[in-house]
Order: structure tokens, then C-alpha cells, then sequence
């Protein structure tokens, strides 16, 4: 019997880690295949549900390295933890895991507010807000370290492919990610019972985890931080 929740209790511990690699793996997997064997064809709509897909699993190496920032993907190992965020951040067309993390934290203390270094005073309208968004996270030295790998693997791979499926799929979930876990939350005014500076999308599990991976569930995760996010769905009410 003791063998045996021993068991249970280790599969719950080690899920975090699990889930983070599938994400991993299933990013490389179409990854390679796209870059690899897709022949481009603008006809055909497997071209762009590639894409999208692609794009979606760039947003679930960003959501593995938030939940990294957590301590929820491997919480009993943190050396783990945060290699597996450094490395989802790193794949992540060589994001800083170092500059995101106090960062982020910062957020979670000053949700919407001037100290906030999500937020942007007046809230503008949206192109204005995310361009200053991407400013205070994009640095000079990732953009060449893109530049340089980019003009590396296209001595070896189809540029085509490069720029559809390894370029434009990071700029998707950037997008994505803003406008699900930065602009529709933290919008407008909020009233002064709101603790947090959050609201969240309607409750439709389907539609929160293809939007951002439970991310519109907002409020909730800010409520409970500690809550991965495969979840984060029991949080809403």
C-alpha cells in the first residue's frame, strides 16, 4: 500500500515535468518536419494550419517557462525547474530566461499599475501597447543570435520554410501571448475590489486552451500563481 502511493504521489510530482517535455518534443517534432520534408504549398491549407500549429506550441515552450518562473513544472527539483525554462525561453527564438523572470515577478506584484513592466500608461490602443510590450522584453542580442541562426540553417534548409514555419510561428505566439495574457486582462480601469488588476474570458475550457493555454483564465492564475497551467481550469469558477 505505501509502495503504491509512493507511486501516485511521484506521477503527480513528475506530471509538470512530463507535460513540458511533450510540449518540447511535439515543437521539435513538427519543427523538423516543416523545415525538413513540407514542401510550401500557398494553395493548400495544411500550409497555414502548420503555421498556426506551429505557433501554438511556440506559445507552449513560453507557457513551460512561465510556469517554470512558478517553480510548478518540476517542484521538487528547482535545478530542473528552471533548466527546463531556460531551455523553453532559449528555444524560443533565444529568449532570456534570466531577464524574464524578475520581470515577470514584478508583474505579479504590481499588476497594473506604473511599476508594472507589462502595462503602459494611458493603456494606448493595441499596436502601440505591444510595440512597447516587444521593446522591453526583445534585446539586440537576441535578435542577432536569430540573425546568425537563421543564416546558418539556410545554407542547409529551404529559406521558404525558415521564414513560414521558424520565424513567422514566434511572432504568432508572441502575439498570441500579449493579447491573451497582457492586453485583454489588463485593460482598461478596474474596479477597487479587483486585488489583482484582472479580468478573465468567459468559462470555455475549450476555447481557453486553444486561445492561450487557460491563459484568458487570468484573474484566476494571478489569484493562484502556484497553479500550473494544465490546471488552471479547475480554478474557474
Amino acid at each position: 500500500m505505501a509502495k503504491t502511493l509512493i507511486r501516485k504521489n511521484n506521477t503527480k510530482a513528475h506530471t509538470g515535468i512530463l507535460i513540458g517535455l511533450l510540449i518540447i518534443g511535439l515543437w521539435f517534432a513538427l519543427l523538423n518536419f516543416n523545415l525538413s520534408f513540407y514542401q510550401v504549398d500557398y494553395t493548400s491549407p495544411w500550409t497555414y494550419l502548420l503555421i498556426l500549429l506551429q505557433g501554438h506550441l511556440y506559445t507552449g515552450l513560453f507557457i513551460t517557462a512561465h510556469d517554470a518562473m512558478h517553480g510548478t513544472v518540476a517542484p521538487h527539483n528547482q535545478k530542473l525547474n528552471h533548466f527546463i525554462g531556460r531551455l523553453c525561453t532559449l528555444l524560443f527564438m533565444f529568449n532570456s530566461y534570466k531577464t524574464l523572470f524578475p520581470k515577470h515577478h514584478e508583474h505579479h506584484a504590481h499588476a497594473g499599475t506604473h511599476e508594472d513592466p507589462d502595462f503602459h500608461k494611458g493603456n494606448p490602443n493595441f499596436w502601440v501597447w505591444f510595440f512597447n510590450f516587444a521593446k522591453e522584453y526583445v534585446t539586440i542580442w537576441q535578435i542577432l543570435a536569430a540573425a546568425v541562426t537563421f543564416n546558418l540553417l539556410k545554407l542547409v534548409l529551404p529559406t521558404e520554410n525558415l521564414i513560414l514555419f521558424w520565424i513567422v510561428p514566434s511572432f504568432l505566439a508572441m502575439l498570441q501571448l500579449f493579447f491573451f495574457g497582457t492586453y485583454l486582462p489588463h485593460r482598461g480601469e478596474h474596479e477597487a475590489d479587483n486585488p489583482h488588476h484582472a479580468r478573465s474570458q468567459k468559462r470555455n475550457h475549450a476555447v481557453a486552451f486553444l486561445s492561450c493555454y487557460f491563459f484568458g483564465y487570468h484573474y484566476e492564475h494571478h489569484d493562484s500563481p502556484g497553479t500550473p497551467w494544465w490546471r488552471l481550469w479547475e480554478k474557474k469558477g
